[in-house]
């Protein structure tokens, strides 16, 4: 039994506001001694950086796409372990979720599975008495309890009294009220918001300021009495630990700093689990790969932001050239796929793998029913697992021959030719996996370590 305090901060759509609120909420709590816990609906990696910042404790996913919903209930009870409060930051609007899979992956099944009251963000900007037909249709649709609203984006002391009394019209507490507030801003690029990563002191700046927001405009209180209605939850916690852990504690060299900021903290936890000890490489700075490294995991990220600097650290990619050619395991997705290449936008990379890439106009994204071709260190051929694609590059050749007569494509999905490289000692795509989804996954790879 889980008996931790909830909230889901959902939104009709994308874009009003969902992570303002829900990293304000967190940071002012924090700022109060109150233990919070921060979780994200779905996919993304760049929002739990802020999350993580404003909690002080690792941002987590909450994808019952990826992981399965039999795990969701779990993942929550690990992540708010020794927590008064957890805040849910959805995804997209309410009730979106994976195309033609009605509500499956939306906010919506995460706040149902775990139970939680829901508080709606609403950028009342160009709205007025409308806002309550709105919030009124949310409240009727679909079964999720909307416990309130937060009003993002008011104008004035009188827009906010006529969005107030809207709202009162339908039964639906107003929470708070969210003036406009640029210090609060975020600067976005072409996957949305710069990670924490790459601009930590601003970063931080904008938390504390998010949380002045907060504490000045949203009633705390009232806010926690919510959460607090959340009935116990039937869920074990999940655990990382495997059951029979690799002897030997091999060194798994694990890829951060700037340019790889794309990693779900269960991966560094399930990897310890299955008797690595992790080591965490930063290619931008460091020059050689962790003493003793049996084996590299190189996650996703912005190398294309960083290609000049990454290229410029000729002694790493030797370091990892060589180390591939003698063996060295490695797994890598998206990001880690792009710096292994010969080139990215003709910038000189690795030269692991016989393929360029380079930047491209349109956004790959979305989620993959995908089916292994090759042996790997990652999975068996054969093994099947949903992934997650989310980029703006392309490489050439899209999939095909490693180091070893035995490489070939990493995956086949519907609808899409073979993707990625494999073989059995490497294993390079552009799809996303969460680790969670199938713990096997982190032992084949410490395994192949310890080999």
């Amino acid at each position: 039994m889980v008996s931790v305090p909830r909230i889901v901060i959902a939104a009709p759509a994308s874009g009003h506001g969902k992570t303002t609120v829900a990293t304000g909420l967190l940071a002012a709590y924090a700022k109060r001694g109150l233990p919070v816990a921060p979780f994200k609906v779905g996919p993304d990696y760049i929002d739990p950086g802020y999350h993580a910042l404003a909690a002080g404790r690792p941002g987590r996913n909450l994808d019952p796409v990826m992981v399965g919903e039999d795990r969701i209930g779990p993942l929550f009870a690990h992540g708010s372990a020794g927590t008064d409060l957890a805040v849910v930051e959805g995804v997209m609007g309410l009730y979106d979720g994976r195309v033609g899979a009605g509500d499956t992956g939306s906010t919506a099944q995460v706040a149902a599975l775990l139970d939680a009251p829901v508080v709606l963000v609403v950028n009342a900007a160009a709205q007025g008495r409308s806002v309550a037909a709105l919030v009124h249709g949310f409240r009727s649709f679909g079964s999720v309890r909307i416990g309130g609203v937060i009003l993002n984006q008011v104008g004035s002391d009188r827009h906010e009294a006529l969005l107030r009394e809207a709202c009162e019209e339908v039964g639906t507490p107003v929470l708070g009220a969210m003036r406009r507030a640029a210090a609060v801003e975020a600067p976005s690029r072409h996957l949305g918001l710069v990670p924490v990563a790459e601009r930590r002191s601003e970063a931080l700046a904008s938390v504390a300021a998010l949380a002045s927001l907060v504490e000045s405009s949203v009633d705390l209180e009232a806010v926690l009495a919510l959460a607090r209605s959340a009935p116990a939850l039937h869920a074990e916690p999940w655990s990382p630990e495997a059951e029979e852990p690799v002897a030997g504690r091999p060194v798994v060299a694990l890829a951060g700093g700037p340019a790889f900021t794309f990693a779900y903290a269960e991966t560094a936890e399930l990897l310890a689990g299955a008797g690595a000890e992790v080591v965490v490489v930063d290619p931008l700075r460091d020059e050689a790969l962790p003493e003793g490294a049996r084996a590299l995991v190189v996650g996703g990220g912005f190398p294309e932001v960083y290609a000049a600097e990454l290229s410029a650290n000729e002694q790493l990619r030797k370091a990892v050239a060589s180390a591939a050619a003698a063996g060295l395991p490695i797994v890598a997705e998206c990001a880690g796929l792009l710096w292994l290449c010969r080139t990215l936008d003709g910038a000189p990379m690795c030269g692991v793998l016989d393929a360029d890439a380079a930047m491209t106009p349109s956004l790959t994204l979305g989620y993959r029913d995908a089916v292994a071709l090759s042996d790997s260190p990652l999975l068996p051929a054969g093994s099947r697992i949903t992934g997650h694609e989310f980029h703006r590059t392309s490489v050439h050749p899209r999939s095909g021959l490693l180091l070893e007569p035995a490489g070939g494509a990493a995956w086949a999905w519907r609808g899409a030719d073979p993707e990625g490289f494999a073989a059995p000692r490497l294993h390079a795509s552009y799809l996303h996996l969460h680790w969670a989804a199938d713990p096997a996954i982190a032992r084949r790879v410490v395994a192949a370590a310890a080999a």
